[in-house]
């Protein structure tokens, strides 16, 4: 099973779990909260069929990954994946794919370390500019909010997860035609694997500022949102990235009635999109 070793706790190793899988152009795809690297599978099956080489890798704290209580920030969430491009050899033509945190290792990545060997970011349920609401920031969720989520994971995790479920995936509107049960079983069972210290340190790397990282992304980017997203509100979200243009090269791409989880529900236009920015 394969690893990298990115760092340590209590003197034990602290490793990143990643599969690595086909061949020809790279793209490395990053996770969500609070899944793992196999959410990806209604677009790796599709990538590898294109031809694509696709690597993904389970956030620390997640999947088979270690499940230590430091580096629940952005920082070290860049360094983690700079630390598996480096054992990798992966220095060229690299595409970098981020769904929902993911996007924030993303943005983090190519502002702290430049575009050196990456040519295009793909960002799906996009969690960038800035989610907190501050006084240069009047758009954003008032950091209560965010402590009352603490405060349910702490409550009782498990409960927290079927609330959040039903929103990341708006059951209420797509079950069971675009989200079947099994399925969202699944995702529990993902998220119930999880460190339970991850599940909560993480909430605090939501609220990380990303508008000093934005300008410094320099490849070809592609955004793809659901417009019905209630976890990260389009308007909040991606609709900023495109009005404010915040991104120097940016395509944004509106899957309309779009849960958050666009990846499962909405598959055909999530990889059509996906595929066509490629191919460009």
């Amino acid at each position: 099973m394969p690893f990298v070793t990115v760092g340590e706790e209590n003197g034990q190793d602290i490793r990143i779990h990643f599969n690595d899988h086909g061949s020809g152009r790279p793209i490395v795809l990053i996770h969500g909260y609070p899944l793992d690297g196999n959410s990806w599978e209604r677009q790796e099956r599709v990538l590898l069929e294109a031809g694509y080489r696709c690597i993904s890798y389970d956030r620390r704290g997640f999947g088979l990954s270690s499940q230590p209580t430091i580096g629940y920030d952005y920082d070290t969430f860049a360094a983690d994946l700079k630390a598996l491009l480096d054992h990798l050899a992966l220095t060229e033509d690299v595409v970098l794919a981020g769904f929902s945190m993911g996007t924030g290792e993303v943005t983090r990545y190519l502002g702290a370390y430049g575009s050196a060997g990456v040519s295009k970011a793909a960002l799906f349920g996009v969690i960038p500019p800035f989610l907190l609401k501050t006084d240069d920031n009047p758009q954003g969720v008032p950091g209560e909010v965010f402590e009352g989520i603490k405060s349910a994971i702490v409550a009782d995790r498990y409960a927290y997860f079927d609330d959040f479920f039903a929103n990341f995936y708006n059951t209420d509107v797509l079950a069971p035609e675009r989200i079947g049960d099994a399925a969202l079983r699944a995702s529990f069972q993902v998220a119930a694997g999880a460190g339970p210290y991850a599940t909560y340190a993480c909430v605090d790397s939501w609220l990380t500022d990303f508008r000093g990282d934005l300008p410094r992304i320099d490849v070809p980017t592609l955004v793809v949102h659901g417009t019905a997203d209630r976890i990260l509100p389009f308007e909040a979200t991606a609709g900023r990235l495109r009005d404010e243009k915040l991104i120097a090269d940016l395509t944004v791409v509106e899957v309309a009635d779009g849960p958050h989880n666009i990846g499962w529900t909405h598959p055909d236009e999530v990889n059509a999109a996906l595929l066509e920015f490629l191919r460009r």
